[in-house]
């Protein structure tokens, strides 16, 4: 019995020395990117919204009930061409009404006249006495001022008259009508008839922060090929494509905005065939130099520390290490590294909340991000860099 419990226990002995130890943890995954040598354009992108080059809002000068409408919305329209006629016909009777009273003081103009000139010799002739002749030039002065002010009337009548025609004041593209025949309308209606947009040249309005501003200024001051302001401009439109019209610069606003801290800049740009309309909102960009063989890195895989910019650079055995950079300029999602970082390397672009200096790490190749026209993406491997070796995409193998 002694023998059969010495061998139960070296049994729980055996068993004890081969229970496996719990699994370690796995190291943490990111997605990295390489970094590569690009030509990067280096100027003005900003975002702004079209308007027209003259935007003009239709009102009544007088009030009726609109007779016609004689436009077709949303089609360009002529200077001078018809767009509504309001209902004429008391105001064409008005004008009646003070030609007539015209035409009656003038008749009492000429009457005072001829007293004026009948008395005049008979006075000195003592046939009619000083009074009456004085009378009679009051009278002939009363008969201009009524003349004057017959007249007066039906030239303000015969205006009014003119304004039941609206015409087109500029040529350009005609809205959509807020009224239809039948309505009253009037000069103190809240909402214009319709508005009359001149889009060829059509303007962009774009706001820049006052330190891009300075730096335009700057070079603009200094002239040469460094200044945006006399350089095309691009303009790309919502759908991605690039409008085939260049722009130019066209004016800057006096004031900077105290609000936003921004300065306001017009860009005007062709529009031949009124592809584009007031109202859109549009991207523009100058390129005023291009920096050669840049070093660029996605501006996310940035992280700022107490002022300085740092990054996760993935070593060799895919080994964290956090290294200090220097940045240059910002180009669409995408960061110039003036100093820190060389060709070749990997920086992590997601997962930097979880690694640390000397954290070993599973690292994958972020995709490229879609391309949007301002630097070309750094996602994308480069040709020289060496690809990560299959087993740093592996797991470390457990004990």
């Amino acid at each position: 019995m002694r023998r059969s419990a010495l061998v139960a226990v070296s049994l729980l002995v055996a068993g004890a020395c081969t229970k496996q130890e719990a699994p370690k943890p796995l190291p943490p995954e990111v997605l990295f990117a390489t970094i590569t040598q690009q030509d990067v354009p280096i100027g003005v992108e900003a975002v702004g919204q079209t308007r027209g080059s003259e935007e003009v809002e239709i009102r009544p000068r007088v009030s009726g009930y609109l007779q016609t409408i004689d436009f077709k919305e949303g089609q360009p329209v002529r200077k001078g061409q018809l767009l509504y006629e309001i209902d004429s016909r008391s105001f064409a009777a008005q004008v009646d009404q003070l030609k007539g009273q015209v035409q009656q003081a003038k008749a009492r103009l000429q009457k005072a006249q001829q007293d004026v000139a009948r008395y005049t010799p008979l006075v000195e002739q003592k046939a009619v006495s000083k009074m009456e002749l004085d009378n009679a030039h009051a009278a002939e002065e009363s008969a201009k001022g009524a003349v004057a002010s017959a007249e007066g009337a039906l030239k303000d009548a015969q205006v009014n008259l003119s304004y039941c025609r609206i015409t087109a004041p500029t040529d350009g593209v005609a809205g959509i009508s807020t009224k239809s025949v039948g309505n009253l309308v009037g000069p103190s209606d809240p909402q214009a008839l319709t508005t009359v947009s001149k889009i060829d040249p059509i303007w962009v309005k774009v706001s820049i922060p006052e330190a891009q501003y300075l730096q335009l200024a700057q070079k603009r001051a200094a002239g040469g090929k460094t200044d945006v302001t006399k350089r095309p401009i691009e303009m790309v439109l919502a759908d991605g494509s690039v409008f085939p019209h260049p722009g130019s610069f066209r004016a800057m606003d006096a004031r900077t905005d105290a609000t936003t801290g921004t300065v306001s800049i017009d860009i005007s740009f062709p529009n031949p065939d009124r592809i584009l309309r007031a109202g859109q909102f549009a991207r523009v960009r100058s390129v005023s130099e291009v920096l050669k063989g840049a070093l660029v890195i996605p501006t996310r895989a940035l992280a700022e520390l107490q002022g300085t910019q740092r990054v996760a650079l993935i070593g060799a055995g895919d080994t964290i290490h956090m290294k200090t950079v220097k940045t240059g300029t910002v180009s669409g999602t995408m960061t110039v590294i003036a100093e820190g970082l060389q060709a070749g390397d990997r920086v992590v672009v997601d997962g930097l909340q979880r690694v640390r200096d000397g954290v070993v790490v599973r690292a994958t190749l972020a995709p490229p991000p879609a391309d949007t026209g301002a630097v070309p993406s750094a996602e994308r491997r480069a040709p020289s860099a060496a690809p990560p070796s299959a087993d740093s995409a592996k797991p470390p193998a457990t004990p």
